[in-house]
């Protein structure tokens, strides 16, 4: 079928809207109408190159929620009808790291930014006849997308599918990066550096999880402002500023968990955000940097004799097939806020404006709305 589609065609490119052909699901593949598509930072290193692709143009977007509208051969665990979240990271259920329990970590997240489907190595979009990237396999920056249903999680009827396209990345990380990888226990300290559509989620994950102290920390007073309808305790616009009052709060202790969500990571951070850390206590690096960057600044002095833990983290340390029901339940019973997270609505055409108020600061997560005019 032919759908529009948000492409880039080359690094500092803006977004183009073009005609795409998409092609139908072949074996264990499904076909979703989206309801909606969140404007994620994790798209605009595309653009910037951050995040190196094998060739271009590609299709961007990975947070996504619609109505599945075709059935590909062999698949049992979806039908026509049924309403799903596509979660950017694939969830197999059988190579080693999901037998684990590690389903956030699936081998086929190798595949990411390949643009070749996992059911057969080949392109699901086209543009005049060459193949098309779509990010994470997904490309929700279309109203249509064919996708494995290793990367589709079913949820039920009751919930908006516009504030459930935003548990495909950024509130799953954000929550899980608090309350799972992190483990923040009752009464702990917690510091989120970075307030966006991921930083705002560890601020509320952090709040729920019982943290006496919750430290938001980000260069805009707008985010600064929201962190605290969110549970942020205290604020600041930098870590330097931040430092002597979390000392102050937890009588020298410093913080349990540091977690770094800022939209675009440098090795520079690493430093200051172990030196607001207690003895004992962990980072976690959530925020995406630029692929060609290896250089951190770090005391190892600090990280070994104060056994502070440097830790990664993607999707939140936990599995979407897992912790998207989960975070489903909590807003069911009103503790997750997902409906305050959207600050900004678009049609598909205003995308590049949608990524310029990001840049702004203007937004915690911009959402682009598909309507009947898109299909």
């Amino acid at each position: 079928m032919k759908t529009k589609a948000a492409v880039i065609k080359g690094i500092d490119r803006p977004w183009e809207i073009e005609e795409i052909d998409l092609g139908d699901p072949v074996a264990g593949e499904v076909q979703v109408r989206l309801a909606a598509s969140g404007l994620c930072h994790s798209d605009e290193h595309l653009r910037t190159g951050a995040t190196p692709l094998p060739f271009f143009p590609v299709v961007g977007g990975h947070e996504g929620a619609g109505v599945v509208t075709k059935v590909g051969p062999g698949v049992t665990t979806l039908e026509e009808g049924d309403h799903v979240v596509l979660a950017f990271i694939p969830a197999c259920g059988r190579c080693r790291a999901c037998a684990k329990g590690l389903q956030n970590l699936c081998d086929e997240g190798a595949g990411l930014l390949t643009g070749q489907a996992i059911s057969d190595k080949t392109y699901r979009v086209g543009l005049n006849g060459d193949p098309v990237l779509q990010m994470c396999l997904l490309g929700t920056f279309a109203p249509y997308v064919t996708v494995n249903e290793a990367s589709v999680i079913k949820i039920e009827k009751d919930i908006p599918l516009e504030k459930a396209a935003l548990l495909g990345c950024g509130v799953a990380t954000g929550w899980g990066s608090a309350t799972e990888i992190g483990g923040t226990k009752l009464g702990d300290t917690v510091v989120v550096v970075g307030i966006g559509g991921v930083g705002i989620n560890s601020v509320q994950g952090a709040a729920h999880a019982g943290a006496r102290f919750v430290v938001a920390v980000d260069p805009v007073e707008y985010k600064r402002q929201k962190a605290k309808d969110f549970g942020a305790t205290h604020t600041f616009g930098s870590l330097e500023e931040a430092a002597p009052v979390i000392g102050e709060i937890t009588w020298g202790a410093m913080a349990d968990v540091t977690i770094i969500t800022v939209g675009e990571i440098h090795g520079d951070i690493i430093a200051p955000a172990l030196g607001v850390t207690a003895k004992g206590g962990q980072v976690v690096v959530v925020g995406m940097g630029n692929a060609a960057d290896t250089q951190v600044t770090l005391s190892l002095f600090e990280l070994t004799l104060l056994q502070k833990r440097l830790q990664g983290a993607i999707f939140g340390g936990t599995g979407p097939r897992s912790q998207i029901p989960k975070l489903l339940n909590l807003y069911r019973n009103k503790q997750l806020d997902l409906d305050g997270l959207v600050t900004a609505t678009y049609k598909l055409e205003d995308i590049n404006q949608g990524y310029a108020d990001m840049r702004d600061g203007k937004n915690l997560r911009g959402v682009i709305l598909y309507g009947d005019d898109d299909y």
